[in-house]
């Protein structure tokens, strides 16, 4: 490559000697630059959802490709954020594709001494079963109530998520609700 073709292949000699003299379209974009495209644009189909992180509700668009989430940015039709994303929001995307995300879980059977891996639909599952068995083993018909399930929340939980977890306890029947966030 020579001095000449280097200095020719240079932005700044591109925005000085080019129809871009501020530098913000073709003299700023190297050949690699240019040859970029939108993870947006080759999605299969934008699902919309509600920022995971806090109360607030940001909406999302979510770019899905062969089943695979490729993008998750602000969906500029919400009222509540108007397609802008907090840095959580914004890095939302690896709560599903992230190598790290735990996928299973360890269980230990009653009396065992060792750990197995148990996946998340089985856990899930074996969860479920338990709580539905513990309410109808404690179902009081003539009140339609349980003594045999509770919830106790914690102070990590914000008013909605306290709000939606009254909401289920209540519809299982349950009236051992409690929450110890004022402390």
């Amino acid at each position: 490559m020579g001095v000449r073709t280097w200095i020719e292949g240079w932005p700044v000699y591109r925005q000085l000697t080019g129809t871009d003299p501020l530098g913000r379209g073709a003299a700023a974009q190297s050949p690699r630059s240019k040859a970029l495209t939108a993870r947006t644009g080759t999605a299969d189909s934008v699902a919309r959802s509600v920022c995971p992180y806090c109360a607030v509700g940001c909406g999302q668009r979510v770019y899905v490709s062969d089943g695979q989430v490729t993008q998750i940015e602000g969906d500029p039709d919400s009222p509540i954020s108007r397609g802008r994303l907090c840095p959580k929001g914004s890095a939302s995307k690896s709560l599903v594709t992230s190598d790290r995300r735990v996928t299973e879980v360890l269980y230990r059977r009653p009396y065992g001494t060792d750990w197995e891996r148990l996946d998340l639909d089985t856990a899930m599952d074996m969860i479920a079963d338990r709580v539905l068995a513990a309410r109808d083993a404690g179902w009081d018909p003539r009140h339609n109530r349980t003594l045999g399930i509770s919830s106790l929340g914690g102070a990590t939980l914000d008013n909605e998520e306290n709000y939606l977890i009254k909401k289920l306890f209540t519809a299982m029947g349950a009236i051992q609700i409690e929450n110890q966030a004022r402390i």
